[in-house]
């Protein structure tokens, strides 16, 4: 019980690191960083994308781990403070756009995760992060920029941070049942 609750305290505080990360990469970090517009990284052969979406795909993960660990009411707590933080935080142009994005995407990973986690842990991750991480592109792009111009490398970016997290998950899955954690 203490283990589970020690990790979820690392997932959670990885959850909220994520968002001042997310945000200041967005201004900071890219092979191009147009002067009204987000810093871009190559996510694919074609494809760019703002480079916070790197960390935004696996804060989706991260906060299933927290689920996992502390329960549903940490998780919903985490995602409201989590909003506010990200409201606090982003440039002022992006505050509407990436809090809305933030707190609506996460519930509706909250929303597939908590039904498919009993079922199975990697398909629970998997399934509700492509869900959040496709809520909060268009969201965000929508509302930030009024363009989807980015979708596909919003997408695509977030997406191969979730596929790279996958192995873990496999392996905390195991480990847990090995060491007779339950989730919360």
């Amino acid at each position: 019980m203490e283990q589970r609750r020690t990790e979820g305290f690392i997932y959670l505080a990885g959850f909220g690191a994520s968002i001042p990360l997310s945000n200041w990469m967005i201004g900071h970090v890219g092979v191009v960083c147009p002067d009204n517009g987000p810093c871009l990284l190559p996510v694919g052969p074609g494809l760019l994308a703002p480079s916070g979406v790197l960390v935004v795909g696996i804060a989706f993960v991260l906060r299933d781990l927290v689920q996992r660990r502390l329960g549903k009411g940490w998780t919903l707590l985490a995602i409201a403070l989590g909003a506010v933080l990200s409201a606090v935080l982003a440039p002022p142009p992006l505050v509407l756009a990436s809090s809305s994005a933030f707190a609506i995407s996460e519930l509706a990973d909250f929303a597939v995760y908590t039904p498919l986690q009993r079922r199975g842990l990697v398909l629970a991750v998997l399934a509700s992060s492509l869900v959040g991480l496709v809520v909060d592109s268009i969201l965000f792009l929508q509302l930030a920029f009024g363009s989807l111009d980015f979708l596909a490398g919003q997408v695509v970016g977030k997406t191969w941070m979730v596929l790279v997290s996958l192995p873990l998950i496999a392996w905390l899955r195991r480990r847990d049942e090995r060491l007779g954690i339950q989730p919360a």
